[in-house]
């Protein structure tokens, strides 16, 4: 039941010429700095101790002349420090949890709500939606920016929502199938989950999905296909991130060849994430952020810590924006095993393609005798599972060939009966590090 319509909700802004986006880039970034460093102290301070005043940005070009902005920043000036709007002109906070427990809040004025809605509205338009579809968002609600995100995304374009939440996966099948939802908002791992519970239970040719918008979490284009075939549908992926806004800032077309970036609303550079240098585009590195359009709380250079690159070229779908790839991994979750920087992307690119297991996984990484090991945990497929012992051991030796081949080291390979790995309503926890323990 796949869409195949490509459509394009601001084709005057979406499909602009680059002379013409970068003139408004321009134009924008610097009333963003003089705004920042008007309003925001830490920023007024960084950009003295550089030497740099606000008329010194004249042009994206100029970008490397600004301090970077890092999640410690978030809660370390916690929970207004990076406001530059006052409170009376807030209409809304939202946030993610931070890991030592403090939240991590972004400040939207009516303007910031108005301009993330059209964002994702951009998004759902691009998966083929429209008013008369039905959406189902799954990602959570509160103070977490994908439910809302997806809901008035979905909302703007005219579509009729239904506000689900994460969790309670028999009633989220039952109200689709129930209620028609043509359209899914949710995680890659939770829309994977629904699927094969939507499979086990026959349903598959009663459920009218066409098209999904997932994202909150990297996933490779092998779990894309399964995805697909599980629902029948297209399987878009969805960027973005609280502190730059929420899910929207870039997304995928049905072209599914890199994520659209909404570069009237935000600058994209890639740094090399060790010398801090910018790097061309079509190299691999760290993606970083410049708000400039939010006035709230807009944010410069910020570091996402996402691996990715960026592709200039124009998209066959007549969109001319930036387009960013999957991402492959984060600076800050990869692990280094006996020296070697090992992403969990990487892992699940060799299991998707093995036939007999599933997508679900886990990675255990310990050390042993003052050496680093790691364990990927794979469940069997149910087919799998009843085969004889010979056939076992040979995906076992598949995968671990595999991965050595594409990661470099030798790791251990543990299959172990279906469903037997936790399933997880929002994001999928893959890596338990145990060498942490006791420090």
């Amino acid at each position: 039941m796949k869409t195949a319509v490509n459509k394009i909700y601001n084709p005057e802004i979406e499909c602009m010429s680059r002379e013409a986006i970068r003139e408004m880039q321009n134009e924008r970034l610097q009333k963003t700095i003089r705004l920042v460093y008007d309003k925001v102290e830490v920023y007024r301070k960084r950009m003295d101790e550089k030497g740099v005043k606000p008329e010194d940005i004249k042009t994206i070009d100029d970008l490397h002349l600004l301090p970077f902005t890092e999640k410690t920043d978030l809660r370390d000036y916690f929970p207004y420090g990076l406001f530059a709007a006052d409170l009376k002109d807030i209409v809304r906070i939202q946030g993610s949890s931070g890991t030592t427990g403090k939240p991590i809040v972004s400040g939207y004025t009516e303007n910031d709500v108005e301009a993330w809605s059209e964002m994702v509205a951009r998004a759902l338009y691009a998966a083929g939606g429209g008013e008369d579809d039905i959406v189902q968002v799954a990602y959570g609600y509160g103070l977490f920016t994908g439910g809302l995100g997806a809901h008035q995304g979905a909302t703007k374009i005219g579509a009729t929502v239904i506000p689900m939440s994460s969790g309670n996966t028999e009633r989220q099948i039952m109200m689709m199938q129930e209620l028609g939802a043509t359209m899914l908002c949710c995680t890659p791992s939770y829309a994977t989950y629904l699927g094969e519970t939507v499979k086990e239970k026959g349903l598959q040719g009663k459920i009218k999905l066409k098209s999904g918008c997932f994202g909150a979490e990297p996933w490779t284009e092998e779990m894309r296909q399964n995805l697909e075939n599980l629902l029948d549908i297209d399987a878009m992926n969805i960027y973005g991130l609280t502190e730059m806004g929420g899910p929207g800032i870039a997304f995928e077309c049905l072209e599914k060849d890199g994520m659209h970036i909404n570069e009237d609303h935000v600058i994209a550079e890639i740094i090399d994430p060790v010398t801090d240098e910018p790097l061309p585009y079509g190299e691999y590195g760290e993606l970083v952020f410049t708000s400039i359009t939010k006035t709230g709380m807009p944010l410069i250079r910020y570091r996402t810590h996402d691996i990715c690159c960026l592709n200039p070229e124009p998209c066959a779908c007549g969109r001319t924006h930036v387009r960013m790839s999957r991402i492959t991994g984060r600076t800050d979750d990869m692990m280094v095993i006996r020296g070697v920087n090992v992403f969990p992307s990487q892992i699940e690119s060799v299991l998707m393609r093995v036939k007999g297991v599933t997508p679900n996984y886990m990675l255990i990484v310990d050390r042993v005798n003052s050496t680093d090991t790691l364990e990927v945990q794979v469940e069997l497929s149910e087919e799998m599972f009843t085969d004889t012992v010979s056939g076992i051991e040979r995906i076992r030796d598949e995968i671990k060939e595999n991965i050595k081949s594409v990661v470099g080291i030798s790791v251990k390979v543990q299959l172990v009966p279906p469903k037997t790995i936790q399933r997880f309503e929002g994001k999928a926890k893959r890596v338990i590090d145990n060498r942490k323990l006791g420090f």
